[in-house]
């Protein structure tokens, strides 16, 4: 079961930088593969969900097991809903490929796109070795994408209001809420980890 959490997140970590720079590079064949990728992220995730209850039920696990378990389960769900935003955010490529681009709002994406890549990496190394501390630093890895998202949501603001494009900004201002919900997923995952090592339920935010 770990091997398969590690493999789903290495795939989810794939599909996240190849949807990043699909978007970015407007890229259809690209994001096309994200799309295709995202079947077996929901593949491993049902084999886990599969595997988990069989083992309740089965061997009936109590305390660490049982803990362990629950939370390869958990982490499960939140990595199939990361590649289900990675999709989503491979799939805007289609929708503004034929608008005019803006630099500054595709460098603050970029810039979004490569701090939540370093939050996801943080979360799985976390997992892979049981590093609570390492879990614990998701939050302040986390914080600067919000910052960004911020301010990428007021430069999106003032470029309707200049150019008019709703549509445009409106897949724009989505694309960063995907990339802010991906980083949230994998604090959540720190979350999950604090419990499977200590026992003991933290709340990051």
């Amino acid at each position: 079961m770990r091997k398969e959490i590690t493999r789903m997140g290495q795939l989810v970590q794939k599909a996240i930088a190849n949807a990043l720079k699909a978007l970015i590079e407007s890229d259809l064949e690209l994001a096309a593969e994200v799309v295709a990728g995202d079947d077996q992220v929901d593949q491993i995730n049902l084999a886990i969900e599969r595997q988990s209850v069989s083992l309740v039920a089965r061997q009936c696990p109590v305390a660490g097991d049982l803990r362990f378990i629950h939370t390869i389960l958990f982490i499960s769900i939140h990595l199939e809903r990361m590649g289900d935003l990675s999709l989503n955010l491979a799939k805007t490529t289609r929708y503004i490929i034929n608008e005019e681009s803006v630099p500054s709002l595709f460098n603050l994406l970029s810039r979004m796109g490569e701090q939540t890549q370093l939050v996801t990496k943080t979360a799985l190394e976390a997992f892979s070795n049981n590093d609570v501390e390492l879990a614990r630093s998701l939050p302040a890895l986390d914080d600067p994408i919000d910052d960004i998202f911020k301010q990428f949501f007021k430069e999106v603001a003032n470029i309707t209001a200049e150019k008019g494009s709703f549509d445009w900004a409106s897949n724009m201002v989505l694309s960063s809420r995907y990339l802010e919900r991906i980083a949230d997923h994998a604090v959540d995952i720190g979350e999950l980890i604090t419990y499977m090592v200590t026992g003991k339920v933290e709340h990051f935010s």
